[in-house]
């Protein structure tokens, strides 16, 4: 008895040090199927042979330029994953360069797969994050030149340049292809659209409110 009850302390203390973290995926979601030949490789990309890679793999030029702001929400996302670097797979990493017109937003948007770290580098912007329920706590901040902010993975977050000039933020993301699940989009813009009355109740709004947001996302 004596050794068995060692040997579930040692477990348990060996537990406490393991990382109990799911694998990120790489994917937003994977159909299990029993014959492999009808089957595709998701799991990340192939790899190059290490002989053959190059310098221009892990390689991209462009950040500074400004992304075009000329758009409903008045702002422009720059993305830097695996899909433009490929010496990126496998790493972790990816960020992003956003421009913002004055006045411009980064609407309410989560990265399933990603926390993420935000430098501005010019403007003023509003920023926040809000916490999963039941609390759905919001944690705001102005951020000006040179100060830094991070939004949980998973979490519902958003920026917004609240300056009368052009506002511009760099960001880096733990994951090399972090997702981004852009809420209004999601919920208003889905295809096929959800069912207007359903949206209503869920919401709370007249029926009528709702197919009006969704005839703004390309429905009715």
């Amino acid at each position: 008895m004596k050794i068995f009850l060692s040997a579930f302390v040692l477990l348990a203390l060996a537990s406490s040090f393991a990382s109990a973290f799911d694998p990120s995926p790489l994917q937003d979601f994977c159909v299990a199927i029993d014959d492999y030949r009808n089957g595709v490789f998701v799991n990340g990309k192939f790899c190059k042979d290490p002989k053959l890679a190059r310098a221009e793999d892990f390689f991209f030029t462009g950040l500074n330029m400004p992304g075009n702001t000329n758009n409903p929400v008045g702002s422009n996302v720059t993305t830097v994953n695996v899909e433009q670097i490929p010496g990126l797979n496998t790493l972790g990493i990816s960020a992003v360069r956003i421009d913002y017109a004055p006045f411009g937003q980064n609407p309410p948007h989560t990265h399933p797969r990603a926390t993420e770290i935000l430098i501005v580098l010019e403007g003023t912007l509003l920023v926040g994050f809000v916490t999963s329920n039941p609390d759905n706590k919001l944690f705001t901040k102005v951020l000006n030149m040179g100060d830094v902010f991070v939004f949980p993975i998973g979490l519902i977050h958003f920026q917004f340049n609240i300056g009368r000039i052009n506002a511009v933020a760099f960001a880096g993301l733990s994951s090399q292809n972090p997702g981004v699940i852009t809420i209004a989009n999601a919920v208003f813009g889905s295809d096929p659209p959800i069912i207007p009355d359903f949206l209503a109740r869920a919401f709370q709004l007249d029926v009528n409110v709702v197919k009006y947001l969704q005839s703004k996302f390309g429905h009715y």
